[in-house]
């Protein structure tokens, strides 16, 4: 079976870029960095007028998009392509987190964060993946990128986000199958984006509660509460990345001219904290591998080498 991602990407000199949830964070910082560049760029956000910190010339295009509304996203690609022709890199940039104790969550609340950030993530990329294989060529660029927001959340849970965490890891398992899926005569890179702490709204003006706290839940010392203080911490949050720190490592990822793998954690936290679950896991698989092999049979795993 042909694997993913193992062909370098090379990114166009006048490369169109549709980035989502531009209106502040990575998202605006990326658009700022492409305006700097040759490269185009089509900026996203619920409101236009929320775009106003990036310039307005030939090729910069400002829309309004709600990634929870289908006819929006259809809308959004439509007027890029007729503007720009085509689009090369897909930027899953929209989410938000939804913090607090998972009991007490409601249902509504709860499923909004999914809509937004798994969701809003697949139905943009169904699309893009159309336009990259059967319009793009029109224009003599095969394929492109679709670069998905994930988080160190995407690889680890850690308390008191059990909703946003099970968004990011629907989308990392999500954008790896559909990786996979695809031809890579197409020469369509999907990757998941991992950064640990940056220095957004994300853990300020845009960090959202749950509309409840469960009384059991009440003790400063116990986990939620220990990683909420963290992140209301200004202090803590000095240490955090800085926007056009993570916008500069995703435009390299792509224009450098190499393979674009899977998975690229971003700042020493999100390298750090992944590489200790990986040891973790692997002392795991040590301590079971008695009992996990004694189930089936040893030849199963020979049916399957064709998924390695």
């Amino acid at each position: 079976m042909d694997a993913p991602n193992t062909k370098p990407y090379h990114l166009p000199s006048d490369a169109v870029w549709f980035i989502t949830g531009c209106s502040s964070g990575i998202g605006q910082s990326l658009a700022q960095l492409i305006t700097q560049t040759s490269n185009r760029v089509v900026a996203t956000a619920r409101k236009v007028s929320a775009l106003s910190s990036l310039p307005t010339n030939d090729h910069v295009l400002k829309l309004e998009l709600d990634v929870t509304s289908i006819p929006s996203i259809e809308a959004a690609l439509q007027v890029t392509v007729e503007r720009f022709g085509r689009i090369d890199v897909v930027v899953n940039n929209a989410g938000y987190t939804l913090v607090g104790d998972t009991e007490a969550a409601e249902d509504q609340e709860s499923r909004a964060v999914l809509d937004t950030n798994f969701w809003g993530m697949v139905d943009v990329t169904k699309r893009a993946l159309g336009i990259m294989r059967d319009v793009n060529p029109n224009t003599g660029q095969q394929g492109g990128v679709i670069l998905n927001l994930s988080s160190m959340g995407g690889w680890s849970g850690y308390p008191g986000s059990s909703f946003y965490h099970a968004s990011k890891f629907a989308m990392e398992g999500w954008t790896e199958s559909v990786a996979k899926e695809l031809p890579a005569s197409w020469n369509i890179h999907l990757c998941n984006i991992e950064p640990g702490g940056v220095k957004t709204n994300y853990a300020t003006s845009s960090l959202k509660h749950m509309a409840k706290r469960h009384p059991a839940y009440a003790e400063p010392n116990y986990p939620t509460n220990v990683l909420l203080a963290y992140m209301l911490n200004e202090e803590c949050r000095s240490l955090w990345s800085e926007p056009s720190a993570l916008a500069a490592a995703m435009y390299q990822v792509v224009s450098r001219g190499q393979r674009i793998p899977i998975r690229v954690p971003l700042g020493a936290d999100s390298w750090g904290m992944i590489a200790k679950d990986l040891e973790d896991t692997k002392k795991d698989l040590d301590d079971l591998k008695e009992i996990s092999l004694g189930v089936g049979d040893p030849k199963q795993l020979e049916t399957i080498n064709f998924l390695k």
